[in-house]
């Protein structure tokens, strides 16, 4: 049966995957996006519906599944997948802090509040965010990265505790290094933590492709799990990390100075 699907950040990276490995498999997408015109680009070679605008603000987010509605007739999946990487080191300002935490927290829990009290036993939906290993792990270089990715993967934890047994489903995906744009502006980035942040994600393990993170999320969401992790190291080390945080934390600060910091 076909789903009705929400994807933000889907004008590029991860969040075109999503909505193309989506389309493929039959279901109908709404793609949002700031960007409008690689958002309509996307929308209008994908056969779907978008819309442009802040889904990090209530009102954008409103606005999103208000046209959903409009278009679908409701939401089955929402992907909450925009994302920021900026503020490197103790010198990240207010601005830095205030924009990650807006965009990758609080347009979760916002649209959170809007979705979930229409999901149930009966009418049943799915979750799922685009966080990152940082989540579980941390990002050198990028406090503010480091902070709110942990955030939403924490959030994502919490909404599944609470209503994972009442028809919400959650799915976190956590990659380490994937081939985006994002990732790309990483080799103009002229501040040492900057440079820092991004080579530790290069040095860490493989990058891969968009769509190989978008197929490890609608795998995770086929079986029901929370975690949706691309690179599997991802889940021993967030292990060894548990088990032992201060060997972990120790292994870190050696990765750290071999990057040159």
């Amino acid at each position: 049966m076909s789903r009705r699907c929400v994807v933000t950040g889907a004008a590029g990276g991860i969040g075109l995957a999503i909505a193309e490995a989506l389309v493929e498999r039959g279901d109908r997408v709404l793609l949002a996006d700031l960007d409008e015109q690689r958002l309509a680009e996307a929308g209008e070679r994908l056969g779907q519906p978008w819309i442009a605008g802040d889904v990090a603000a209530e009102p954008g987010i409103a606005a999103l599944i208000e046209t959903a509605d409009a278009e679908f007739g409701g939401i089955d999946l929402y992907v909450a997948n925009a994302g920021v990487f900026r503020g490197f080191g103790l010198a990240a300002d207010e601005f830095d802090w205030s924009l990650s935490w807006d965009v990758n927290v609080m347009a979760h829990v916002r649209a959170a509040r809007a979705l979930v009290p229409r999901w149930s036993v009966e009418n049943p939906g799915v979750f799922a965010v685009t966080a990152s290993a940082a989540g579980l792990l941390t990002q050198l270089g990028s406090p503010t990265y480091a902070v709110t990715k942990r955030a939403a993967v924490g959030f994502a934890e919490w909404l599944a505790a609470t209503y994972g047994d009442r028809g919400v489903q959650v799915a976190a995906l956590c990659p380490m290094g994937v081939a985006t744009p994002m990732a790309e502006a990483g080799e103009t980035v002229s501040d040492p933590q900057g440079r820092l942040a991004h080579a530790s994600v290069t040095a860490a393990g493989e990058t891969l492709t968009p769509q190989e993170a978008a197929r490890v999320l609608l795998e995770a969401i086929d079986e029901g799990r929370l975690l949706a992790l691309p690179h599997e190291s991802v889940g021993t080390m967030y292990a060894r990390k548990a088990q032992d945080t201060d060997h972990w934390v120790t292994g870190m600060q050696r990765f750290r100075s071999a990057l040159g910091d």
